[in-house]
């Protein structure tokens, strides 16, 4: 046997370590070069990795969820009878990578309910077609439109074994089935990848961060009227939402309130306090929450701070936003949107000590000048790290932003 070890290249932004995501081959398979065998972790996609040799998989490193160390074994080859044999190593190449692929959710994956699909008939009903790039190119070679490919993985994401069952379908002019009997299997879902490091991260702010919350209701109304109006002028695509407003609220409280602008080095002990104002925002995304960082904030005009929210939230949706993006917020805004609810306690962003939160805006009759009228509320729900800001600071803070979101002519004066 002709013996060839593929390692595990560096994958960029100083890596050391990446985490198993998905085997697309198994022991015993024969594989192209350029065959895509896997899809190794970082902090921000799935990258896939394709095979540098023709031949037969002898052996992986594990399975997914394992952490394999950059230049360690990741897949050894048989390559005897190949044009590679006589290969031993793949310490000095680096395979070409792959364009990053979403990763994909934990949310249990959504029960067909039909007996029979067709198999090239009615598209399945999914907002959108979450699969790997190596299933993408085989589809597009195929003629295959991924839509009508009924998908088993998690949240509805087409795996291998889809795409297989749906060609095998096609070519035998039979329909893609699924077993209605009523099941009693239970379906482990291990742990990794980005909800890993959301677990981790949200274990460590809770255990480590006492929090405090504080909630205050906001009379929206005459700032939901300057929001219409500015949008009535602008294309569908650069309408304001309430969170750059939010945003440059924020920002002029902190000037008053800078103990707030503030992340925890824990490791030296210290406290640093900010002068710049690097505005996270929390983005639900396919993977898992992500919060990209609207650098230097605080000197970005209404429409710019609106334009760089749409453009990082959509690049952290899609897996294009670029680590850099991914890190160094002072502060951090979240919303559920329509989803807000009446009120939330939000878990901070560690390092940061403070985050602020968005609830639903809602029509509620109240006393105005002693009259009673419908007026547009929502709550802001904010938590605070109560070891470095004391309950009357973080209070007054959200008080100076009620203020100006009330009056939202003051949000613009100097």
């Amino acid at each position: 046997m002709s013996e060839y070890i593929f390692k595990l290249p560096d994958l960029g932004e100083g890596t050391v370590e990446s985490e198993i995501g998905e085997w697309f081959v198994a022991v015993g398979d024969m594989v192209n070069e350029e065959d895509v065998v896997g899809t190794m972790m970082t902090d921000k996609a799935a990258v896939e990795l394709s095979s540098p040799v023709t031949g037969k998989i002898v052996k992986l490193a594990g399975e997914p969820g394992d952490i394999i160390a950059v230049g360690a074994a990741l897949v050894t080859f048989d390559t005897e009878g190949t044009p590679d044999e006589g290969r031993t190593t793949g310490a000095e190449e680096q395979p070409e990578e792959a364009p990053p692929a979403p990763v994909a959710t934990d949310e249990p994956a959504p029960q067909p309910a039909a007996t029979d699909v067709p198999a090239a008939d009615a598209p399945v009903d999914r907002a959108r077609v979450m699969t790997s790039p190596a299933i993408r190119m085989r589809a597009r070679e195929a003629g295959v439109d991924l839509a009508l490919v009924p998908g088993t993985g998690p949240g509805g994401r087409i795996v291998r074994k889809d795409f297989d069952r749906y060609l095998k379908a096609r070519a035998t002019g039979t329909a893609v089935t699924f077993d209605q009997t009523p099941s009693t299997a239970v379906k482990e879902i291990k742990i990794i990848g980005l909800r890993r490091i959301i677990a981790e991260r949200m274990q460590a702010a809770k255990r480590e961060i006492p929090h405090f919350a504080y909630v205050e209701e906001i009379d929206i109304t005459e700032l939901e009227a300057l929001r219409k109006h500015l949008n009535s002028q602008k294309d569908a695509a650069e309408r304001l939402t309430v969170l750059p407003f939010l945003g440059l609220a924020l920002i002029k409280a902190l000037r008053k309130f800078p103990q707030c602008n503030v992340t925890h080095d824990k490791d030296r002990n210290l406290l640093l306090q900010h002068e710049a104002v690097h505005l996270g925002v929390a983005t639900q995304t396919p993977d898992g929450l992500k919060v990209p960082v609207v650098k230097h904030a605080e000197m970005r005009s209404l429409d710019d701070l609106a334009a760089e929210i749409r453009r990082l939230s959509e690049a952290a949706r899609t897996n294009k936003a670029r680590k850099s993006e991914l890190t160094g917020s002072t502060i951090t805004i979240t919303s559920l949107g329509k989803l807000g609810g009446i009120v939330s306690t939000p878990v901070i962003n560690s390092p940061e000590v403070g985050i602020i939160g968005v609830n639903r805006a809602v029509e509620r009759p109240m006393v105005v000048n002693g009259q009673v009228t419908v007026r547009l509320m929502m709550n802001l729900s904010t938590s605070f790290d109560h070891r470095f800001v004391d309950g009357y600071d973080a209070a007054a803070m959200v008080q100076c932003i009620k203020e100006m979101l009330e009056h939202p002519a003051t949000i613009f004066l100097p």
